[in-house]
Order: structure tokens, then C-alpha cells, then sequence
């Protein structure tokens, strides 16, 4: 049974999601409702749910920001936007920021079924969670992916080219224009195969590499930093030390120290 939190600011809307929609046959229980992007924001951390179904627009905290604040926490969830025909361009933002699908309203119960459906079958075949640390340290590996003949096209010329180009300025609009794709296409596809956005794939990247740079001790860290294509040392000792709980000089000496 999934854990799905609702977050919507117009009361008479999210009380229907609440109790219109027939949860169990959808194998899904709510667990909350949220006014608010802030209150949304504190269910989550609280409760952990599954899955967030968020509207895009909302006071204090807009879906969107909620989205890459909880991404920017390390948490989990999967994130369901609702949009109308209005916001669509917010929608397709929603897509890069991570979001599994975005629906529009009123809500269709037979796609809120696809994408419920969708969400456990990707769980069932995802690996076993890790742990808060295992997670820190664990930057990227896509060399088995790329072994994969079955690997969609789109995604293998994106990682080669990330490989190949990181320390550049990139982006998911510009790899999707190269590629003659939608960028929401692309940002989907990236995110179903690798569990990543293109923006999180660059990043582990580009630390990846950071961390042979800083072993050979060749170069400064405010070099190291330039090389692998951060734009400057203070945004990647913050990144560093997100994804790995220690400064880049600390690492160094662990590294000195053997």
C-alpha cells in the first residue's frame, strides 16, 4: 500500500481528492493533506510518504520549490504534480526537477491509476534502500548501463557525452535540442533509467572526478574545482560536502593519511 500525502491550497478541490477517489482499489492510502507547500513540506518530513501528489501553485512554498527542497534534503518521494493547461511550461520545469509525471485537472482517475501502478512496479524492481551514508558516498556508475544493448539511445549519447564534456556548461534543454527531443522526453527517460536528473548525473560526475584530481594532490582545491566544471569553490565544497558529509580538504587528509 503506498503513503501518499495531498497538497493543494484550494480546500474544496483537495477534499475531493481526499475523498472521492477510490484509494484502496488504487492501492494507495493518504496519509495527509497539506493548504500549503510549508505545511506539505513538514507532512513529508514527518511522515514519509511514498508519494506526494502536489499542486504546482501555492502559497508559502509553490510545488515546485516544495520539489527541490525535499530533492535538495535527500528526500525520497515520488512527486505527482497537478496542472492545468495554464501552468503546462511549470509542468515541463517539474519534469527536470525530478517530478515522475504531472497530471492535469480535474484528475483523471484511469491515469492516476497509470501512474500509481507505475510507481510500484518501479519500486519492485529498484534496489534495496541504502542507508543515509551509503547514499552520501555513492556517486555514479553507469558503465553497466552503458554495457546494456538495450539501453535507450537518447540516454546512452547522454551519458557519453557528459563522460566526455563535464567540465562544459550542459543542460537538459540543450542535450534534448541536440538530440531532436523534448527536453521532458529526455529528462523522463534519464530519470527512469538512471534514478537521477540530468542535473544530479552531472554533478556525481564531475565530484567523481574531483576526487582522482584531489588524490594526486597535484592541484590546488579551488583549482580541482575549476577543472571538473563547478562554477566556483564555494558552491562545490557546499555540493561536496552534501554528497560525501565532509569538506574537500578533509578528504585530502584522509586521503594523505592513508
Amino acid at each position: 500500500m503506498l503513503k501518499l500525502i495531498i497538497a493543494e491550497d484550494e480546500e474544496i478541490i483537495r477534499r475531493g481528492l481526499v475523498a472521492t477517489i477510490d484509494w484502496a482499489a488504487m492501492g494507495a492510502e493518504v496519509v495527509g493533506d497539506a493548504a500549503d507547500g510549508l505545511e506539505a513540506w513538514q507532512l513529508v518530513a514527518s511522515r514519509k510518504p511514498d508519494v506526494l501528489l502536489t499542486d504546482i501553485r501555492m502559497p508559502r512554498l509553490s510545488g515546485l520549490q516544495l520539489a527541490e527542497k525535499l530533492r535538495e534534503a535527500g528526500i525520497l518521494v515520488h512527486v505527482i504534480f497537478l496542472t492545468s493547461y495554464a501552468d503546462f511550461s511549470y509542468a515541463q520545469r517539474a519534469v527536470r526537477l525530478g517530478a515522475c509525471d504531472y497530471l492535469l485537472k480535474p484528475v483523471d482517475e484511469e491515469e492516476l491509476m497509470d501512474v500509481l501502478t507505475r510507481i510500484r512496479q518501479q519500486d519492485k524492481t529498484s534496489p534495496a534502500p541504502v542507508s543515509e551514508k551509503e547514499e552520501q558516498v555513492s556517486l555514479v556508475d553507469w558503465q553497466p548501463l552503458l554495457a546494456d544493448t538495450h539501453l535507450n539511445p537518447y540516454v546512452r549519447d547522454v551519458l557519453e557525452f557528459l563522460s566526455a564534456h563535464y567540465q562544459e556548461r550542459l543542460s537538459v534543454e540543450e542535450m534534448s535540442a541536440q538530440q531532436g527531443v523534448s527536453a521532458s522526453y529526455l529528462s523522463r527517460k534519464l530519470k527512469e533509467t538512471t534514478g537521477h536528473t540530468f542535473n544530479s548525473l552531472l554533478t556525481r560526475f564531475r565530484l567523481q572526478q574531483s576526487l582522482a584530481l584531489l588524490a594526486e594532490g597535484r592541484l590546488r582545491v579551488y583549482e580541482v574545482a575549476e577543472a571538473v566544471g563547478f562554477s566556483d569553490y564555494k558552491n562545490y565544497a557546499q555540493v561536496f560536502r552534501k554528497y560525501l558529509a565532509m569538506t574537500p580538504s578533509q578528504y585530502v587528509h584522509h586521503e594523505k593519511q592513508g
